[in-house]
């Protein structure tokens, strides 16, 4: 940690070379139509690249690649133990380049790279250790039948699976995807975010270094409204698994619908809550959390704890504690090491964020931050924001804002908590904070959120699921669990 926060991290970033092809049947390639979009720095607003805009004709070859790889059995015919192999190299090249793919997730989306360096590269290698290990401790079944007869229950690869990851954690989301769908030997499509596709196409090629075949892996750049349009509709694509907004999450059940009916995977929007009871011992600890639940990543998390509920008697005076903390997170540049909050990803993000906050200011109080700002005169940077007083039916109670952005409430009951917390129509997260071992029980049995946090926020592990109820989606990634959505089960039954 201390080598890296003195690392020269601009140095570095002059040195990147950006991949700006698709990658597709195991090489770089440009689009069919020539056609490109511009893949901008949202901290400067420099042109970083200008990257290959996949349309119908491109993500076709690229399922075309996946399907005869898949069905020739270069990767889906390899032996558990062969392809946990790959997935270890693959994993042990991740953090042989940690400072390259740190720098492109930092200067394609604006996080931080000491974030990137630290947490993201990391823990995308781990995950694609934790898959390679598991594959080959996945055990099939034999049903109990009655005498003369034998029924085997297998997990079979489902085929070829079109994987379509946001912008907020590039490597990281690509990775929760990929990883599962890989070591069961499944061929993968890949649509990265038109905001930040410059990992992912970097990871295609340490994918082939590691050892796995030309075609299993491909790299569809490109605009969602035409790539990921494309991907959802292909009728050779046997499964969608896609992180992003509730919307367009509903487009790809759509778009299933219009064509071959594959299985779709949503990990979709959130609208996190964070209960603060009043027996919780230890409140500078519950607002370093609520803190870092809301401004880490620019806010830019889908299961940020952006509602933060907190009992009358202490309500004011963790206010003060919140905004106290709220001054530790400084919008600086991205590369620098000793900065606390990075850039929004692009202008049009910035100015949604903008919109909630000139909202909040008519209809809640004010108190701290709500402005845009630039760094060294450039960039796309929102201060970090904290409105308290927010009604449950305001915007910014409901809607996800996906920004540093926290409204704050109070309760006066468990039971008024419990209702404010589900009052919503996803079912994500949800943190609470007490030392009543009872409570912490009981309220976390009745809030309906995937994953509940007890005096932490937003805990989330490679052996643990994450994903959400109601419309926060469908399916879980990560743990073991995350084979079931890149597999089928056959049952083979023999009398005898």
């Amino acid at each position: 940690m201390t080598d890296l926060a003195r690392h020269d991290w601009t140095k570095e970033a002059a040195a990147v070379r950006f991949r700006d092809k698709a990658f597709i049947g195991g090489k770089p390639v440009d689009a069919l139509s020539g056609e490109t979009f511009d893949c901008i720095n949202p901290a400067t607003g420099g042109l970083l690249a200008k990257v290959a805009a996949c349309g119908e004709a491109d993500v076709d070859q690229a399922v075309k690649s996946a399907r005869a790889a898949f069905d020739d059995g270069r990767w889906s015919g390899r032996s558990p133990a062969d392809r946990k192999a790959v997935l270890l190299k693959l994993a042990d090249l991740i953090r042989a380049n940690m400072i390259e793919l740190a720098l492109l997730d930092s200067l394609d989306m604006g996080k931080l790279v000491m974030d990137a360096a630290t947490v993201d590269v990391p823990g995308s290698a781990a995950i694609f250790q934790w898959y390679a290990e598991a594959i080959d401790k996945v055990y099939d079944e034999v049903a109990p039948t009655g005498p003369g007869n034998l029924a085997i229950v297998r997990r079979e690869p489902l085929g070829v699976v079109g994987a379509v990851v946001p912008w907020n954690f590039p490597l990281d989301m690509a990775t929760w995807k990929c990883a599962p769908a890989l070591a069961m030997g499944n061929s993968v499509v890949l649509k990265p975010a038109e905001q930040s596709p410059l990992s992912a196409l970097r990871l295609a090629e340490l994918a082939v270094e590691a050892g796995l075949p030309e075609g299993v892996l491909n790299v569809v750049p490109g605009l969602g409204e035409v790539t990921g349009r494309a991907l959802g509709l292909h009728p050779d694509v046997d499964c969608i698994t896609f992180t992003g907004s509730t919307q367009v999450g509903k487009y790809f059940l759509g778009y299933s619908a219009q064509s071959n009916m594959k299985q779709v995977w949503l990990e979709c929007g959130g609208k996190s809550p964070n209960l603060i009871f009043a027996d919780c011992e230890d409140l500078d600890a519950a607002a370093d959390m609520a803190a870092f639940g809301i401004f880490f990543n620019q806010g830019e998390i889908c299961s940020a704890n952006s509602r933060l509920l907190v009992e009358r008697p202490i309500a004011e005076a963790f206010l003060e504690k919140m905004a106290e903390r709220a001054k530790r997170y400084t919008p600086g540049n991205p590369l620098d090491a000793t900065s606390s909050m990075g850039a929004i990803v692009d202008e049009s993000q910035a100015a949604r964020i903008m919109s909630f906050i000139e909202h909040g200011r008519k209809t809640s109080r004010l108190v701290s931050g709500g402005e845009q700002v630039r760094v060294d005169g450039k960039g796309c940077f929102v201060q970090p924001t904290i409105f308290a007083d927010v009604d449950a039916d305001d915007r910014l109670s409901r809607e996800e804002i996906f920004g540093p952005v926290l409204a704050v409430s109070t309760f006066d009951s468990e039971g008024e908590a419990i209702a404010r917390a589900n009052d919503t129509i996803y079912g994500l997260a949800a943190s609470v904070w007490t030392s009543n071992l009872s409570r912490a029980h009981r309220v976390s049995e009745k809030l309906r959120a995937g994953t509940v946090s007890v005096n932490t926020v937003d805990a989330l592990s490679p052996m643990t699921p994450f994903g959400g109820f109601k419309q926060s989606g469908i399916g879980r990634d990560l743990s073991l669990h995350a084979f079931d959505k890149f597999s089928g089960l056959k049952t083979t039954w023999i009398k005898y």
